[in-house]
């Protein structure tokens, strides 16, 4: 018995004694049961690349703005929750662009809004008042008075943006004001929602939750980039506005208040294998007219159901999302050259561009305004027509 308990206490040191090898030495005595860390050298390369994540982010948060909205009435998608007479509220991000106190967020952010209120980041609180709202894109531009000493964060170029780049996502994820995410450019291409007029969308793995909707995306640079948008479902890949099309409709914002986008009134799609017989077409290239509605630009022009749409004032349209960026950014009333494929013989229209309106959905469907699945591009939305 003696020798099994004697041999049970060797194993037992021999433990101990291996345990406090692998440990290491303590390097000082404390009243608590814990070791103090040892300074260790970073290499150089992480030592720059932390220190450079770190100032970047300490240089833009000042611009990143928190938005608190007591909303009217609830947004058109949103079931009521609230006791009757409560006023309801949401938040949101943004970010100042312009010393005059102008604010770019979501349109979504401010949407159906009584009264909204910016607080900076040193805590100073505004009033704020929508100056222009686009929800076809979800962006929307907001104006403060009287502040100073505002931090501007600058637009960069979205176009130079490349896969694999590094970017930060600044926001008030789940009211968690002053949040940085750390990720990288993911994709450019269709955004969640076929309501943006045939853009490129940035995707990004950088963490975009509830609360950041409106907040910066920034590259290395120090650069704004994107506006933060929308978030798949299971949050692990987000959506951001490029800032390409941001400066493409800010003045439209700031002047009118809204963006007027150019309207075609045809269901369109790809031109497939399966159509070169029907259609008499050697190859398939264009975009396919499904449909046209009656007494719309298109309709007027001359446009027919079947013809394929090869170009407009001479750009060359190699997929339905190239007819919804041309036709969309099109002015209004302007009037256009369509070439098309009618039955394999070449044709030439003028179509004068209408205005893009937005319709309530029909009844007993409700609209859909947040994240959803891709779907086959179309010049409007399948909640949306024409006036």
């Amino acid at each position: 018995m003696f020798a099994s308990h004697a041999r049970a206490l060797v194993v037992l040191l021999a433990l101990v004694a291996l345990a406090s090898g692998c440990s290491g030495p303590s390097t000082a005595a404390g009243p608590g049961p814990w070791r103090e860390g040892v300074v260790t050298s970073v290499p150089p390369e992480l030592a720059r690349i932390n220190d450079l994540l770190a100032d970047l982010a300490e240089r833009l948060q000042p611009g990143l703005v928190y938005v608190r909205v007591q909303r009217a009435t609830p947004p058109r998608d949103e079931p009521a929750r609230e006791e009757p007479g409560e006023p309801r509220r949401s938040t949101g991000s943004g970010f100042v662009i312009d010393s005059s106190g102008l604010i770019v967020t979501n349109a979504h952010v401010v949407e159906s809004a009584g009264q909204i209120q910016v607080r900076l980041a040193d805590g100073r609180r505004f009033p704020a008042t929508v100056v222009g709202r686009d929800g076809r894109v979800d962006l929307a531009l907001l104006k403060i008075e009287g502040a100073s000493r505002l931090t501007v964060l600058p637009l960069g170029d979205s176009n130079k943006l490349r896969v694999g780049e590094l970017v930060l996502a600044l926001g008030n994820p789940f009211g968690l004001e002053q949040s940085v995410s750390f990720g990288i450019v993911s994709r450019k291409g269709a955004p969640l929602t076929v309501a943006a007029p045939g853009f490129d969308f940035i995707q990004t793995d950088a963490a975009i939750n509830p609360g950041n909707s409106g907040g910066p995306l920034v590259n290395l640079s120090g650069e704004v980039v994107g506006v933060n948008s929308m978030a798949a479902v299971n949050g692990s890949i987000g959506f951001a506005i490029p800032s390409t099309l941001v400066k493409m409709l800010l003045p439209q914002l700031a002047s009118k208040g809204r963006v007027d986008w150019g309207w075609l009134g045809v269901a369109i799609a790809e031109v497939t294998e399966d159509d070169l017989g029907r259609l008499k077409l050697r190859e398939p290239k264009g975009v396919l007219v499904r449909s046209v509605m009656p007494g719309e630009p298109a309709d007027k022009g001359g446009v027919r159901a079947d013809d394929v749409i090869l170009g407009i004032d001479g750009t060359r349209l190699e997929s339905p999302r190239d007819l919804q960026r041309v036709v969309s950014s099109t002015p209004v009333g302007k009037k256009v050259r369509v070439v098309l494929l009618r039955e394999g013989q070449e044709t030439e229209l003028e179509v004068t561009i209408g205005l893009y309106q937005e319709r309530e959905a029909p009844p007993g469907e409700a609209p859909r305004r947040g994240p959803r699945p891709a779907e086959p591009p179309r010049e409007t939305p399948p909640n949306e027509a024409p006036k």
